[in-house]
């Protein structure tokens, strides 16, 4: 088989051109000889390497990574449910306990036991618990103080609408996220804590479409009005990049219902997605990267972005941006320029090529997945390129059909001030579903892994059985 050409080269040699010919050189020793017969999915390996991990502990390396004690159990737990695997009742009771050590005596959880709450861990811990956790005594889930958890997130508020990622520390739209989707996990969203926060999301999109990690604030300068906002003068700061970018759509997307509860139709934030798709395309590798994703402009391709840029392609699609509907749904055109992507269908992204990159270059022998050859596999590369496969292998659309079967079984209870706010929120994600017969699994059902929620990074019934606990909901399994 010949191999493919190579990138385009304006012949200005520069450490980034020797590195992308480097990788190119690399990548090409792992073209399967069959397109459509890649490596298959070496799913006893990936799991010994998990179960390695959980029960003997990680290597000496992961010292550096002691305050991220919850992203380490996260990513273990969720690599086993999109395997298709759970843990037994006594590890479950184990990473139970575990968790609730890192739980802060003031709200929200430290990246281990006495460490500072922070916005990163805090969702790590919650998803965690989502997996393995229970209702009742011992179980975690009623062990989450939610009072201090609302509390902790009012705290780290800002008058721009963002929101420091722990008390004395920066501003970081993965904050927002990892706020955003622990909030409507534990049902304690409001308009106080969601105010002026869409807005600070859409400052933070560059002018290539992606979205930074923050944006700049500026305040009127009279002395008297010190806090009103100027919201013409927000620039992004930093470079789009892909995990941003994940997270600001996501994010985006779970403030819509409160867009359209409270927000002013005349002053109504606004995302560019024709510019966000276009990026998002760009970066995809071509034949000689085997279809991986790099998470920047002129970088190199990486098997997380296989989620963080590939994962982003089905939020779009939720907002009638580039096709992949699923059969019930109509595209809902909001935001979008006249006339734009009208043309555009699922193909809009090559899904068969990203599943070949994660196949033949992702997965390493000796188990686990990782950036690409020859980087040795770790636990966060483990998980998203196993969420970029399911990203790639199933159509997972916002679905109307099960909106309403949700909503008619919505029950209203006495004592809740934000009722419609709590009741969209709850219809918006577990509207989410896995599209029957959408599925496209290169190389065979062997390769098949557990469908993913795109704005959660959960499976679909974890979602759901959270979700239903905190709202005091009961959803019926029927179709």
């Amino acid at each position: 088989m010949a191999h493919p050409r190579r990138s385009p080269d304006d012949h200005y040699v520069t450490d980034t051109s020797d590195l992308q010919l480097e990788t190119e050189l690399i990548l090409c020793k792992h073209l399967p000889v069959n397109p459509e017969s890649p490596p298959p999915l070496q799913r006893n390996q990936h799991l010994q390497f998990l179960v390695k991990n959980l029960v003997q502990g990680f290597p000496s390396r992961y010292t550096s990574q002691d305050a991220s004690q919850p992203w380490l159990l996260f990513w273990t737990l969720q690599g086993f449910s999109v395997l298709g695997v759970a843990l037994d009742p006594d590890n479950r009771q184990k990473a139970i306990d575990t968790i609730m050590t890192w739980q802060h005596p003031d709200g929200g959880f430290g990246g281990g036991p006495g460490q500072q709450a922070h916005l990163l861990p805090t969702y790590a811990a919650v998803c965690a618990l989502a997996i393995v956790g229970r209702p009742g005594p011992g179980g975690g889930w009623d062990q989450v103080d939610r009072e201090k958890m609302y509390e902790f997130f009012m705290s780290l508020k800002q008058p721009d609408g963002s929101f420091l990622v722990s008390h004395d520390a920066e501003v970081d739209v993965r904050g927002i996220y990892c706020l955003l989707v622990v909030a409507h996990l534990l049902d304690i969203l409001t308009p106080d804590l969601l105010e002026g926060t869409p807005a600070f999301v859409a400052s933070c999109q560059t002018y290539e479409g992606g979205f930074s990690c923050a944006s700049q604030p500026y305040f009127s300068a009279e002395a008297d009005e010190s806090t009103i906002l100027l919201d013409g003068i927000r620039p992004p700061l930093g470079e789009a990049h892909g995990g941003y970018t994940f997270c600001a759509l996501a994010s985006w997307i779970m403030l819509q219902p409160y867009l359209k509860l409270h927000g002013q139709a005349e002053q109504r934030p606004s995302v560019n997605y024709r510019k966000l798709m276009r990026w998002l395309v760009l970066l995809q590798g071509n034949e000689i990267e085997l279809g991986g994703f790099r998470g920047r402009t002129n970088k190199l391709v990486d098997g997380c972005y296989s989620w963080w840029v590939g994962g982003c392609f089905a939020l779009l699609a939720s907002q009638g941006i580039g096709g992949g509907y699923g059969r019930d749904v109509e595209p809902a055109g909001e935001t979008q320029d006249e006339g734009e992507w009208d043309d555009v269908d699922e193909s809009v992204w090559n899904k068969l090529w990203l599943q070949g990159y994660i196949l033949s270059a992702g997965q390493h022998p000796s188990g686990g997945l990782r950036d690409k050859p020859p980087k040795p596999a770790d636990s966060y590369h483990t998980l998203y390129c196993l969420v970029g496969l399911s990203a790639a292998q199933h159509n997972v659309y916002l679905s109307p059909a099960r909106r309403a079967r949700v909503l008619a079984q919505w029950q209203s209870l006495p004592g809740y001030t934000n009722e419609e706010l709590r009741k969209t929120s709850f219809l918006e994600i577990l509207s989410w579903t896995e599209e029957e017969g959408g599925s496209h699994v290169l190389g065979g059902s062997a390769n098949r892994v557990n469908a993913t929620h795109p704005i959660f990074t959960l499976t679909m019934t974890h979602t759901e059985a959270l979700m239903s606990h905190f709202y005091k909901q009961t959803i019926s399994k029927s179709k």
